[in-house]
């Protein structure tokens, strides 16, 4: 600490890195706010100093269960930060191999025990219960990170960042984000359920420790889909609406009706129902290649079959860490189940992206609050 004072953080285990701070205390920030902010038991999935996800601890459906590989474990429901753990693990998984997690709660044995087979770098939290310590004690032959902070400390006004040997200072962003965000709603339709509030606010946080410039999908108390860091609009919307439209179709009866051979990994089969939904570099249920990955051969997803599916998926929230140009974003939202949009407005263009959004029914709140983590 620069005043000399003691570190609010302690290393219980392992030997994190510079990286690994930057992971653990931009998540930590995350899911602090995100439980002052709803109340609820929050996690996140860092990777590269972004979230690859966040979530509040709302139970599991069924076939997201499945889809998040936590359907076989008992008492998962009557544990928040367990659920808000596999929601964040599970929304993308590709993204958050070798991730770091930040749990807004001390850390049970239960929700341990869904870190233990993942790879993971390591995980921050205000405490740890024996049992949970002694299972991520184990992880990476004893060298998994485990980091404990203070969850009552208060960092200075004023952040200072050296660049190229030179020193800039800065406020920190204490700005609060919260419901009164979302009361200047420029929309016909000025309609805004709870849950929608939530899914907006969640995606407003999770931008808040996002590299600007970034969109957020969320939906069910979880953020489904980041496109961050692009440095256009548009880009982002695609990137984040993509990721949006995969998790959405890992939750599709085919999908979760894959029949994996046993000996094929935790790693290799997501990369292989991202490869049976996107069609990627490889054929997945092609001859000669299935038998690779699975004990049946597969049928595909077909294009209608998704367009079908993607279509059954609605009242998506959407969030902007700064305002649209162009109402294409409005329509590439839209065409991913999104009906409640938070932004910060103030474009030329604003009037054309109240007018899409109205074409199609959707609620828009201006937030006057611009966002711009780097």
């Amino acid at each position: 600490m620069h005043d000399g004072s003691e570190l609010p953080i302690e290393i219980l285990n392992g030997r994190p890195g510079y990286i690994n701070f930057l992971d653990a205390l931009n998540s930590w920030q995350l899911v602090k706010e995100l439980k002052e902010a709803t109340g609820m038991s929050c996690a996140t999935s860092f990777k590269h100093v972004s979230p690859t996800s966040a979530a509040v601890g709302k139970p599991l459906s069924p076939e997201l269960k499945k889809a998040c590989f936590v359907d076989h474990i008992e008492g998962l429901d009557e544990n928040p930060l367990a659920c808000a753990y596999a929601r964040a693990r599970g929304t993308d998984r590709m993204c958050s191999f070798g991730d770091w997690v930040a749990l807004s709660d001390v850390c049970d044995a239960l929700t341990a025990s869904l870190i233990a087979p993942e790879v993971s770098d390591g995980v921050i939290a205000p405490g740890y219960t024996d049992e949970a310590l002694a299972i991520l004690k184990a992880k990476r032959k004893g060298g998994y990170n485990v980091v404990k902070i203070d969850p009552e400390y208060i960092p200075d006004e004023k952040e200072t960042k050296q660049v190229y040997g030179i020193t800039f200072q800065q406020g920190r962003n204490n700005f609060k984000i919260g419901e009164h965000l979302l009361q200047n709603i420029v929309t016909a339709n000025k309609e805004l359920p709870e849950a929608a509030k939530i899914d907006l606010i969640v995606a407003l946080i999770t931008l808040k420790y996002t590299q600007s410039n970034s969109v957020c999908f969320a939906v069910d108390g979880q953020a489904i889909g980041v496109g961050a860091g692009q440095q256009s609009r548009i880009h982002c919307t695609r990137l984040a609406g993509t990721k949006a439209d995969t998790w959405f179709l890992r939750q599709h009866p085919k999908t979760l009706d894959l029949q994996f051979r046993e000996d094929l990994g935790r790693a290799n089969r997501d990369n292989v129902i991202d490869g049976y939904i996107n069609g990627n570099e490889e054929d997945v249920c092609a001859d000669g290649i299935w038998q690779n990955y699975f004990t049946v051969q597969p049928e595909r997803l077909t294009d209608a079959e998704k367009k079908e599916f993607l279509a059954s998926r609605q009242n998506v929230a959407l969030g902007s860490d700064a305002f649209f140009p162009f109402s294409d974003n409005i329509k590439r939202a839209y065409a991913s189940g999104v009906k409640y949009i938070a932004e910060p407005g103030g474009s030329i263009r604003d009037d054309l992206v109240i007018a899409e959004c109205d074409k199609n029914g959707m609620v828009m709140a201006f937030t006057g609050m611009r966002l711009f983590h780097h």
